[in-house]
């Protein structure tokens, strides 16, 4: 046994011992240093991009390094599991496209009765007819339908007539309560006033 063993010995003696290999070798070795160092860096650069803590870009480096240039492929792999899943521009880019999708649902304004969308400059909702703006008079602006005057030119708006009940229980006095059966009473006779027909 010790004779077939002792010629493979010499063979592989001599192969190790070729200056070629030899070479090589050491070629093979510091490839696999300056990968083990790159890739420490490369997690570092990429940690930094991923995050806004200081102390968490060396962690990921330190990770590569600890697993030594024969380990640290399970160091790579650990590091993709445990990264976070967005860069920072990602994320910016991410919230400035949530901030345009929100102005642009803000712009489109909505019927404050049907909860319709209708556009800016509509005076009326074309679904439940409620006005939305008016037009002065003077300037022919649009201008919002609650304002008492316009906000543009200063021309104040003339009320909307009233209803002849509104009109009956404005110009009716209301006598001053003195006990809770007063109150019942005020109420009636004010239900009367604006309502002639029961």
């Amino acid at each position: 046994m010790d004779e077939l063993l002792k010629p493979l010995g010499d063979i592989w003696n001599g192969f190790l011992s070729n200056p070629i290999v030899q070479v090589a070798g050491q070629l093979i070795v510091i490839y696999a240093v300056l990968l083990w160092l790159g890739t420490a860096y490369w997690a570092f650069r990429d940690m930094q991009a991923r995050t806004e803590n200081p102390i968490l870009p060396y962690f990921a480096a330190a990770l590569i390094i600890f697993f030594t240039p024969l380990l640290f492929l399970f160091a790579v792999i650990l590091y993709l599991i445990l990264r976070p899943r967005e860069t920072l521009a990602e994320v910016y880019e991410r919230s400035l496209a949530e901030e345009s999708l929100l102005a642009e649902v803000e712009k489109n304004q909505l019927c404050p009765v049907c909860r319709d969308r209708v556009e800016h400059d509509w005076l009326v909702c074309p679904n439940c007819r409620t006005r939305l703006h008016r037009v002065c008079p003077s300037c022919n602006r649009l201008a919002d339908p609650a304002w008492p005057l316009c906000a543009y030119c200063g021309r104040e708006f003339e009320r909307a007539p009233q209803r002849p009940a509104e009109r009956v229980a404005a110009a009716a006095p209301r006598p001053a309560p003195t006990d809770d059966r007063s109150d019942l009473a005020a109420d009636t006779r004010l239900r009367r006033a604006t309502n002639p027909n029961p």
